[in-house]
């Protein structure tokens, strides 16, 4: 999936400079990599921040139309305000097309109700991993990876192995290395066992009243 986004290129760099640009309703950035000069951008705040809010825009490959001339490029980093919905500053890297680029894509899970450690055990999927690091060219990244759970039983993990890549997309794993990507787990867990129940010892009787005498005096 490829998303498209427009940028000036700036002269200006510095706090001072940037500060001004924002005021405009300008976003700062770079654009680096590529075996080519880092080349400082700036970009329409509205329309940055309107493509932020699309999951997409983090993991795909993007087309950057930089004073007329398209670039692909990925999303590395976004400075956003402590408090305001203001973008501060964006970074994208450049990418070749006839190199293989290594991206985390998000995982999305589908059929965890219909799985039957959900649905005949009571139990819950719990995802252990939220995206995965892979390896492929820029045209076969993909925008996310779809993990069907509707095999999955209590008690039974789903490992990256298990996982359905796209043709041309492979996991970035160390040797050996084969991680739990979601678990059916029981709610509750184990019964506990009952504690023994320890009776209290008789309480002791009340000492008995004494009777005062009365004496008459004749």
């Amino acid at each position: 999936m490829q998303l498209e986004f427009n940028a000036n290129k700036r002269d200006g760099q510095g706090t001072g400079a940037s500060r001004r640009l924002r005021r405009t309703g300008r976003v700062p950035g770079i654009l680096y990599g590529g075996g080519a000069t880092p080349q400082p951008i700036d970009i329409d705040h509205n329309e940055l921040f309107q493509l932020l809010r699309k999951e997409a825009f983090y993991s795909s490959v993007l087309n950057v139309n930089l004073d007329g001339k398209k670039e692909m490029c990925l999303l590395r980093d976004v400075q956003r305000h402590p408090y305001r919905p203001v973008i501060l500053h964006a970074d994208f890297q450049r990418v070749d097309a006839t190199h293989k680029l290594h991206q985390k894509v998000p995982l999305h899970f589908i059929n965890a109700d219909v799985s039957p450690g959900v649905k005949l055990s009571g139990g819950m999927v719990q995802h252990v991993m939220s995206d995965l690091d892979v390896r492929c060219l820029p045209k076969d990244l993909p925008a996310f990876i779809e993990v069907d759970l509707k095999d999955i039983t209590s008690g039974h993990s789903m490992h990256v192995s298990h996982l359905k890549l796209p043709a041309g997309v492979e996991a970035v794993l160390h040797k050996g290395e084969d991680p739990v990507v979601a678990t059916v787990i029981i709610r509750g867990g184990k019964a506990e066992e009952e504690a023994p129940v320890v009776e209290a010892a008789p309480a002791a009787p009340a000492p008995a009243e004494k009777k005062s005498e009365k004496t008459d005096k004749r």
